[in-house]
Formats: C-alpha cells, structure tokens, sequence
C-alpha cells in the first residue's frame, strides 16, 4: 500500500495493512538469535601476567601489595584477568606534553 493511497474511505485498509506490517516486524525481532555472551572470562596466573607486562614476579607481588595492579585473591593464590591487565597498562600511557 502506498502512503499516497490513504484516504477516509480506506482507513480500516491502511490501519489493517499497518497492522500485519507490525507483525512481520514483530515475527522477524523474535526470530533474530540473540547475539552470543561475551568468552567468559579465564583467570590466568602471576606468570602470564609477568609475560604480558615483561616485570619479574616480585614486581608484581609489590604492585598487588600496593593495590596499583588489578587482582583477585583466593586463598593464597593471585588471580588476574588478561582484558583488565591490558587496560591497566593502557591508564598507565603517559601523555606526551610539547612544552611552550
């Protein structure tokens, strides 16, 4: 139906076409898969964050101790998580200021 069809007289046509336009619609959101959850996330130990980040592990032990690197604690073990790593080291970039 066109827009320029739409007149008083065939307004219960219109309004009928519209409404099985809204179903079709309808029809196709619910048939459109839902987009997969992110990887879940896999904690990795203080040795690949020593590799990603090139300190030796008492570095790291020093910086967990000082709260400056992102960690999770269980027990005795140390727990990082390598997208919050990485985001950590991007905070860290120091911005390069051109002195006037």
């Amino acid at each position: 139906m066109d827009v320029n069809e739409i007149s008083f007289e065939n307004l219960p046509k219109a309004v009928a076409h519209l409404a099985s336009e809204i179903a079709q619609i309808k029809t196709m959101v619910q048939n459109v898969q839902k987009p997969e959850s992110k990887e879940k996330r896999i904690p990795i130990g203080i040795d690949e964050v020593s590799r990603i980040i090139g300190k030796a592990k008492p570095t790291i032990y020093t910086l967990v101790r000082q709260r400056k690197i992102p960690c999770y604690k269980n027990g005795k073990k140390l727990y990082f998580f390598e997208e919050e790593i990485l985001e950590w080291i991007s905070k860290g970039k120091k911005e390069n200021h051109t002195g006037n």
